[in-house]
């Protein structure tokens, strides 16, 4: 079968689906649902985007503070104090990742732990996640404990990923040990190798290599790339 034909098949396909009522029903119920969860976000940030524009900040919603790439320094006291007063799931992820900016250093990293800890339940492992991403960017010593503990926590399964990869960001050698023990758990093994990647203790070659031969392709990359780096920081051969 030609493209030509495979890409004719498919408009074919998608005029069929438009004159399919039952299509188009539940087209437009996805539509409708769509458009009410914004409605209902849009209520929730409102107290927030206020003071944000009281503030100097030509936002309609909190995301664009990011989405439009605006310097935000003076913003941070006003996210950090509606973080643990939000409760509309959306809004305190767009929250959080507002906070997800160098600047947001080191305030932002204990109220982003006691996010992470106040996160229950399969329904905001998206939440936490993010939260994790946002502590990769603004985790410090200060945090390197918490970041450890909710690091080895496997209830919170790959919501640890960002957070594993944040610990390469510290300077506390305590964390070097940790890494080598999060190779060994599968859900966060390719992030340790990046957070590993960072440190590039000449001891990790070692516990890394293995894993160029990795099913997954990515983690086979990471690998080599931590390796690459190892090498280069101690002065070894290429």
């Amino acid at each position: 079968m030609t493209k030509e034909k495979k890409e004719l098949s498919a408009v074919e396909l998608m005029a069929q689906l438009q004159r399919d009522p039952a299509y188009q029903a539940r087209e437009q119920k996805k539509e409708q649902a769509r458009r009410a969860r914004i409605a209902v976000n849009m209520e929730a940030a409102a107290p927030i985007v206020r003071e944000l524009v009281g503030a100097g900040f030509p936002v309609l919603t909190v995301a664009d503070l990011h989405n439009k790439r605006l310097d935000y320094p003076a913003a941070i006291p006003i996210l950090l104090a509606w973080l643990p007063r939000v409760t509309n799931l959306d809004v305190k992820q767009d929250v959080v990742r507002c906070l997800s900016v160098p600047y947001a250093r080191p305030q932002a990293a204990r109220p982003l732990i006691d996010e992470f800890r106040r996160a229950e339940g399969d329904v905001q492992a998206g939440l936490r996640w993010v939260i994790g991403n946002a502590l990769e960017v603004v985790g410090n010593d200060a945090v390197v404990e918490d970041m450890i503990e909710l690091a080895e926590d496997r209830r919170y399964g790959k919501a640890r990923e960002m957070l594993v990869a944040g610990l390469g960001n510290m300077t506390d050698p305590c964390v070097v040990p940790v890494l080598f023990d999060l190779l060994k758990d599968a859900e966060v093994s390719g992030h340790a190798i990046m957070a590993l990647g960072k440190l590039t203790p000449l001891a990790a070659r070692s516990h890394v290599e293995p894993f160029l031969k990795h099913p997954n392709a990515w983690v086979r990359k990471e690998a080599a790339k931590t390796i690459e780096r190892i090498d280069k920081a101690h002065g070894r051969p290429q």
